[in-house]
């Protein structure tokens, strides 16, 4: 029987590491959800691996392609030139030669994608002509020096992208895309060639260009990168099928420069309408800065560079003493160090606060409760000719406008009349702007319109994008995935199309020292987790070893840890002394801080932030993991939580662990370190956290014990604590199916983690949760033995985890008819089983929590 035939397939490339992309990821799931089979690919910066990073963001399938610098790596060109050319033939070493290799393959590339390729008695002698100078590679001569002045020719000047199409060219030939869509300039000479080699080869391949800036009017950092990037939009950019770009301004010029037949398509870079306003909001600027609802906010939300202008705003606000200004942004850097000592010193860093990115999808309902949105760019070429993104994403939260007079940014905003303009770089000015602004809120917010959210939202801009995939390839795919979300996240690919899951063994983690990273865990260690981090990482990664710290009760040691400290003697002097000498002495190059706990005990504080400056002084990289119940707060838990495990607590512990919550908050706010959660609930919490995900030893808790064979299937309820639980409220549901002979309900209460294994073994079903709206470690335990899992989940985490999670959702409200559901279609339930083991073993053996630390560890 023949296969069905697949969707017309979709590649999205780009030679950035993908995450933080938001116009190529929106690109891709508008795609996925049109009915294209897409494959997202884009460069793995994070690891010097050897082979393609392979993921998933649902049905898309992402590859993180590594790139060798082999011909853009700098290499030593100063010998004696008579002696390079008479008697080393060009190949001094071996970097030398894979250079030379390099440029031959490059060079049949290119020769082979043109519609009259040479003679193949040509190609033939060259290929002669190579392998003999492959066998002189071991005589000195330095060969392609990168230095002098540039030549015109982008593979000489920017070599770096022929190492890109090196890379990426094969992968996209095997893939066999119907379209290519090239994002930015990097990504043009692979898509040009490999487009024109498939067609060769009697695959009808398109592709499109998508220039996300004006390159000829770009900055570039290097007078021979400059020359190169520019060549090769010279020299491929009339070959595309088609071209896109963000503004009417850069498409005009970029017609007029290069003679193109056709204007390009512009599709501007707009926020998802869809989920704006819908009430789902986890975090604003306005609470996190703590301010009450008449003051003043103004915000600047994204990168922070010369060219934004950010100076102008400082200086201002002397000018302006009832103004707050919120900076959303993703990093310290100097630059942005520089602006905030400049505050200091004007007496205004107490009306400055810095504030964390959300999601792409998250933006627009963060900023809505600030009073003006702020765009104080200089007057360069890029700035002056598109509409940045944070321009729709400052109107669909409602913000009015403040911007400079940067050409088209400022009449646009005089058309709309939507802001107040002000001439860049004048302080004055910009006072006086905002202060016509605030005057005028409430008329220029009236002014942001339907048709204005309309046209800035991404729905409309990328429907243009669709028509022109299926205009420039005549092909149209059959069905749309409505199903496949805006918010889809990336996860491993082997849950993709349910491909079976590579099992990896936890081991004992290598001991601190002996490598260029030393890392810390600890010291919480909550459910052996900084212990099972460690295992993970030091699996994966040889470059680490690490030491894990727990500062516990003196009544039991369940966990592994190195070192056990008596949390009683976290006030004792002499303790606390010893722990800063051992913790400096150490070596450690990375710490991740977990649950907010200090290092060295209450010496500093309560917290980790008093620790911060030791640690930073030693040379120490600092991360910040949260668990639960010390960050998660309890009043907005139960806003957003109808069986909120707060309305269940003793009297007393909601109030002490607000307390705990709103304190660990604001040092997570004021630190702008990088941040981690074990369970996706917290991003609620933490909205600018990465999930890390909790890490079982799947081995462990393997079992091929059948499940759902019993006429009376036993159910299992381990609750540590009931109240955190949901006990009490699921109880009486549960004991009716009991009583009524449908189940066997076993609680199991004061049972150690070490028995815990052998009641999940023999158990058919396991209910865990119903009140935190999220799942734990239990949770997954029992999963990794191939049960099925009852709890309850928030719609927000069903929205972070995306569709492949096989918790089974009930409430204390619905259970009974969850669990008669279950009953009634053994086979299916016995199905959930399955897959909760193969979900546990691909987000849960650790690899993806190490690959999530990796950006940290690697800084």
């Amino acid at each position: 029987m023949s296969q069905p035939s697949r969707p017309p397939r979709l590649v999205v490339l780009v030679a950035n590491g993908i995450t933080g992309d938001s116009r190529v990821q929106k690109t891709a799931i508008a795609a996925a959800r049109d009915g294209w089979d897409v494959v997202l690919v884009g460069r793995d910066l994070k690891a010097k691996r050897k082979h393609p990073e392979r993921l998933s963001m649902g049905p898309i399938e992402v590859m993180r392609i590594p790139v060798q610098p082999t011909l853009s790596r700098p290499h030593d060109g100063s010998r004696h030139w008579m002696r390079r050319r008479l008697t080393q033939f060009g190949l001094p070493d071996k970097p030398a030669l894979n250079r030379f290799r390099a440029r031959h393959q490059a060079w049949l590339r290119e020769q082979t994608s043109r519609s009259n390729p040479p003679p193949r008695a040509y190609l033939r002698a060259r290929r002669i002509l190579h392998r003999l100078r492959v066998r002189a590679w071991n005589w000195e001569q330095s060969h392609g020096s990168q230095q002098g002045r540039p030549t015109g020719d982008w593979r000489t000047d920017w070599p770096l992208l022929v190492d890109i199409d090196l890379a990426f060219g094969p992968v996209l030939e095997k893939l066999e895309p119907d379209i290519i869509h090239a994002n930015d300039i990097n990504t043009i000479p692979t898509a040009a060639m490999s487009a024109a080699r498939l067609r060769a080869r009697g695959k009808n391949c398109v592709w499109l260009y998508d220039a996300h800036e004006y390159v000829q009017g770009m900055a570039w950092p290097k007078p021979r990168q400059a020359s190169g990037v520019k060549a090769a939009e010279r020299e491929f950019i009339a070959r595309a099928d088609a071209v896109v770009t963000v503004s009417d301004q850069i498409a005009e010029k970029l017609q007029t420069t290069y003679r193109l037949a056709k204007s390009p398509l512009v599709v501007g870079n707009s926020p998802v309408r869809e989920g704006i306003r819908s009430g789902n909001i986890t975090a604003s600027v306005r609470t996190r800065a703590g301010l009450a609802a008449d003051v003043p906010l103004m915000v600047y939300s994204g990168w922070i560079g010369p060219e934004r202008g950010l100076e102008t705003v400082i200086a201002g606000l002397p000018h302006l003493p009832g103004h707050h200004l919120a900076l959303v942004t993703g990093r310290m850097i100097p630059l942005l160090e520089n602006l905030l000592a400049k505050a200091e010193e004007l007496g205004v860093r107490d009306r400055v606060h810095l504030l964390p990115y959300v999601a792409p999808y998250e933006v627009a309902d963060y900023l809505s409760s600030a009073d003006l949105g702020l765009i104080p760019f200089q007057r360069t070429p890029n700035c002056e000719l598109s509409l940045p993104t944070k321009v729709a994403e400052y109107l669909h939260a409602g913000l009015p406008l403040v911007t400079s007079d940067v050409r088209v940014v400022s009449a646009y905003v005089n058309q709309h009349d939507i802001g107040e303009v002000f001439t860049s770089g004048d302080v004055d000015a910009f006072v006086a702007a905002v202060r016509r602004a605030t005057t005028r809120r409430q008329d220029l917010a009236a002014h942001i319109s339907e048709p204005i959210l309309d046209d800035l939202s991404w729905e409309r801009q990328v429907s243009k994008l669709l028509l022109l995939y299926r205009e420039i390839s005549g092909l149209a795919p059959d069905t749309p995935r409505a199903d496949v979300p805006w918010t889809v996240q990336e996860g491993p690919h082997s849950l993709l199309n349910g491909q079976t899951v590579e099992r990896r063994e936890l081991t004992a983690w290598r001991p601190l020292g002996g490598t260029p990273i030393r890392l810390g865990l600890g010291p919480a260690n909550y459910a052996g987790q900084a212990a099972a981090f460690a295992q993970a990482i030091c699996r994966d990664n040889p470059k680490v070893s690490a030491e894990v710290v727990m500062n516990m009760q003196p009544t039991t040691r369940e966990y592994p840890a190195n070192y056990y400290f008596d949390a009683s003697y976290s006030r004792d002097l002499d303790f606390q002394l010893g722990q800063v000498r051992r913790v400096l002495t150490a070596g450690y190059t990375h710490l991740l801080a977990d649950a907010f706990i200090p290092l060295f005990g209450k010496l500093n504080g309560e917290t980790i932030q008093g620790d911060l400056p030791a640690l930073r002084q030693a040379g120490i990289k600092v991360a910040l993991l949260a668990h639960g119940s010390e960050i998660r707060h309890p009043e907005r838990h139960r806003e957003r939580n109808e069986f909120s495990l707060f309305d269940d607590a003793p009297k007393g512990v909601p109030e002490k662990l607000q307390e705990v919550a709103e304190r660990n908050l604001r040092v997570a706010e004021e630190v702008g370190l990088p941040t981690f959660v074990t369970t996706p609930d917290l991003l609620e919490d933490l909205p600018w956290a990465t999930w890390a995900p909790l890490v079982v030893d799947i081995d462990y808790w393997l079992c091929d014990a059948p499940v759902m064979e019993r006429s009376r299937p036993l159910v299992l309820h381990a609750p540590s604590k009931r109240w955190t639980k949901g006990t009490d409220r699921i109880l009486p549901a549960a004991q009716a199916l009991h009583d009524k002979g449908y189940i066997e309900l076993r609680i199991a209460e004061g049972v150690s983690w070490a028995e815990m294994r052998e009641l999940v073994t023999e158990c058919d079903i396991v209910l865990d949760q119903f009140t935190t709206g999220s799942f734990g470690t239990f949770s997954v335990e029992a999963m990794a033995a191939g049960k099925p899992v009852v709890a309850y989940l928030s719609d927000h985490v069903l929205r972070t985890v995306g569709p492949d999670l096989p918790i089974v959702n009930a409430s204390p409200a619905n259970l009974t008819e969850v669990m008669e559901s279950l009953l009634d279609d053994r086979d299916a339930t016995a199905k959930i089983g399955v897959a909760s083991a193969r979900y546990a073993q691909a987000y849960h053996d650790g690899t993806w929590t190490a690959r999530q630390l990796s950006s940290f560890l690697d800084s």
